[in-house]
Order: structure tokens, then sequence, then C-alpha cells
């Protein structure tokens, strides 16, 4: 057993809908090489982590090749992240603009790196085009709320761990599964001085 034993539980149990993606099914290749990236991320930065970054859903362009959050072709093959991740062979883009953006801040972070994570873990995509993203729908961010609980419960708990939310979005989502959250700006959309200087100034 591992601490975050619970966490694959619930990742594994939330549906998934015709127009979204189950990024870490085992059944598939690619589902499998997701897998043995967060599972190796959340190894590396799970046991120092003091601060858990929670984004609204996988983007099309990043996790949904990585399968680590905000995490694009371009950040998994820099030296910072090292050797130790597996390279998807045809990934669907090589870059993300809030990737490039959010690993960036973090570049400067004092203290331990967070860990970061959707409050929706599937892909949602505008039927037929996967290469789309969509807004998760409130049932299916309210499905995807267990897993962040149990990813918060693996990593200490609210008494080790604080809660960030990326976005308004998200932060409502957290609070309505009884997770008191500070917000930083989304970096998409214009966001990214805004988000940079707020996550900076959550440095510690």
């Amino acid at each position: 057993m591992t601490a975050f034993d619970a966490f694959w539980a619930a990742l594994d149990a939330v549906p998934v809908e015709s127009d979204a993606e189950a990024l870490y099914d085992v059944r598939s290749a690619e589902g499998r090489l997701r897998r043995a990236n967060l599972q190796r991320y959340l190894e590396r930065l799970g046991p120092t982590a003091d601060t858990l970054l929670v984004a609204e859903a996988p983007g099309w362009r990043g996790m949904t090749n990585t399968g680590i959050p905000f995490t694009s072709m371009r950040e998994l093959e820099t030296e910072r992240f090292g050797a130790d991740y597996l390279v998807p062979p045809e990934p669907t883009a090589p870059w993300e603009a809030s990737s490039r953006v959010v690993q960036a801040a973090l570049s400067d972070w004092s203290g331990p790196l967070p860990v970061a994570w959707a409050i929706f873990p599937h892909h949602p995509f505008a039927a037929p085009d996967r290469l789309t993203n969509r807004t998760p729908r409130p049932a299916e961010v309210r499905s995807g709320a267990p897993v962040a609980l149990a990813l918060l419960e693996a990593l200490g708990g609210v008494d080790r761990v604080r809660v960030v939310a990326v976005g308004r979005k998200a932060q409502g989502a957290l609070a309505l599964a009884g997770i008191d959250a500070t917000a930083v700006r989304h970096p998409a959309q214009g966001g990214a001085k805004q988000f940079t200087e707020q996550l900076h100034a959550l440095s510690r």
C-alpha cells in the first residue's frame, strides 16, 4: 500500500462521458504512459509539497500528452524535469501556453515545489474533435472533487497542505467539496502576468 492508493481508486472511479477522455486508463498505451508519469511526479514532489495547485481541467496541448498537470512536451523535455519521465511517441502538440507560464513562475518558487492537479481529471473536448477543450459540466466537476480530496489527504491533509485554486471556477468547485482555497488568476486569456505575480506572493 502507498499513500496514493485512495487517490488512484478515486481517479479510476470518475465517470467518463462520450465527450471526455480518461487520461489514465490502463487499457491503452497512452493511458499507461500518462499514469506512469503522474505516479513519478507524485512520488517526486508529494513527500515535501506543502501547497496543492488545483486547476479546472486538462488541456489537449499539455496534460493530455504528458499526464502531468501544467506540463507540455516543451517542459517535459527540459533538464529541470530530468530523464525519468516517458515521452509519448506522437504528441498532439509541442507546447501549451498555460504550462509555459506556470512552469516559468514555479522556477522562482521558494521552498518545496507545489503539486498541481485538475478538479476534473478527464479531458473534456467539443465532440467529435479531441483536439479541443470545453468547460467541464458542473456534474463532471462534482465527480472529480473526491479525487482532489484524496490527493489532499495523501499529501498530508489541510493541516499540512495549503490549497490554491488556479481560477475562480476551480475555487468554486473546491468550495462545493468543502475545501477553502485561495484563488489566483488563471494564466490563460491574458492572465499570465497577474497569475505570476499572485503565485510569487504565495511563495514561502
